[in-house]
């Protein structure tokens, strides 16, 4: 696999361009954006990884170029600043696939930990079907910065005719429980390709939707603030992040603070939800698995919804089998529109699922 490094910083490169060429990838370095484009025709890479902050052509005007003449899959790395997460953003719905953490401080102290999953984001990235990342809503630049006041046919535009055409895929629940239709709480588990998937259901939900909705995005501390913050211009419901325990409320969506985990408990009747820090039981964070499992230890199987979307890995996969097969509703992204069909795709395998359905006809579904 070919990987285009883009980078500004000499040191950035060199250390970049020893880890992939170690995990036997074929390299080529740019310094800007401009230098980028230049070496797509001749190099012709199967990945490019794009710093933000450059000279002469930016990360987010080089992508903008890529898209329009020769889309291919990106993974952005960005910084750990407040600045640095709004412009990953504006990427990811520009068409990135997905981004990195520039790391901080000593760099073999930081790439440790971190190189085994920046290696496997590059490896997803050159699997992922550019027409799942050209949707209406990273095409569209009203995305990046959508006002709350724009509806769902606006943002999103209408799905192609053979997206209307489709037959969508349900399946009869396997326990013998009866499915309530009246649900307490919804659990959302999602990783790459997250945030636009994130965007295409969401802001469908109207202000009379009430049922609380708890996501574990994978995403570190910082991303998720600005997330929840971005999220919340484009909902009819309130978006906030969980750093404190909070009792959940109708019209309320909670994103779970990264670099640490979300708990579901139950005090007086009512219910709560509360960053903890991470544990070594829980590969992923925040943990799709261990929400999913602390939510159904506090609410009965029929009170309580699933829905497992875009992501690499099996995050969740067996706690939410275990849920539908308590009577849980539960619901996985199909791979029509997943951007990476690990998450659900470990769950359709366990036959865990009540529905598989493609993403724009997920908000519907929980109505």
């Amino acid at each position: 696999m070919k990987v285009l490094i883009v980078d500004d910083s000499a040191l950035m490169r060199r250390h970049l361009k020893s880890l992939f060429e170690e995990a036997g990838f074929v390299t080529e370095m740019a310094r800007n954006g401009q230098d980028c484009l230049t070496q797509l025709s001749t190099f012709k890479p199967d990945v490019v990884t794009l710093d933000i902050n450059m000279p002469i052509m930016d990360g987010i005007e080089c992508l903008k170029t890529i898209m329009k003449t020769q889309p291919l899959p990106v993974v952005m790395v960005s910084s750990l600043t407040e600045d640095g997460a709004e412009a990953t953003f504006k990427a990811l719905a520009l068409g990135a696939v997905d981004f990195i953490q520039k790391p901080s401080g000593t760099w073999t102290q930081n790439m440790g930990e971190s190189a085994p999953i920046l290696l496997e984001k590059v490896r997803q990235a050159s699997k992922v079907s550019m027409q799942k990342l050209r949707s209406p809503a990273s095409t569209n630049n009203k995305s990046i910065n959508a006002p709350r006041q724009l509806n769902s046919s606006s943002f999103f535009g209408k799905p192609t005719p053979r997206a209307q055409t489709q037959t969508l895929t349900e399946r009869a629940p396997s326990s013998r429980k009866r499915q309530s239709t009246a649900k307490k709480l919804i659990v959302i588990g999602v990783s790459t390709g997250g945030p636009n998937c994130l965007q295409a259901i969401l802001p469908k939900l109207n202000k009379e939707f009430s049922t609380p909705i708890v996501i574990a995005q994978h995403m570190p501390a910082r991303f998720t603030k600005v997330f929840a913050e971005r999220l919340n211009t484009m909902c009819a419901l309130n978006v906030v992040e969980v750093d404190t325990k909070q009792a959940l409320l109708a019209h309320h969506i909670y994103i779970a603070k990264g670099d640490a985990d979300i708990v579901i408990s139950k005090t007086g009747g009512r219910l709560y939800a509360e960053s903890v820090p991470i544990t070594p039981e829980y590969i992923w964070h925040p943990s799709v698995t261990r929400l999913v499992e602390t939510a159904s230890a506090n609410i009965n199987a029929s009170e309580l919804c699933c829905v497992q979307l875009t992501g690499m890995g099996n995050d969740g996969a067996q706690a939410m089998n275990k849920a539908h097969e308590q009577g849980a509703t539960v619901i996985a992204e199909s791979n029509e529109t997943a951007v990476v069909f690990g998450m659900p795709g470990e769950l359709v395998k366990l036959g865990g699922t009540t529905k598989i359905l493609p993403n724009y006809a997920i908000a519907k579904a929980l109505q």
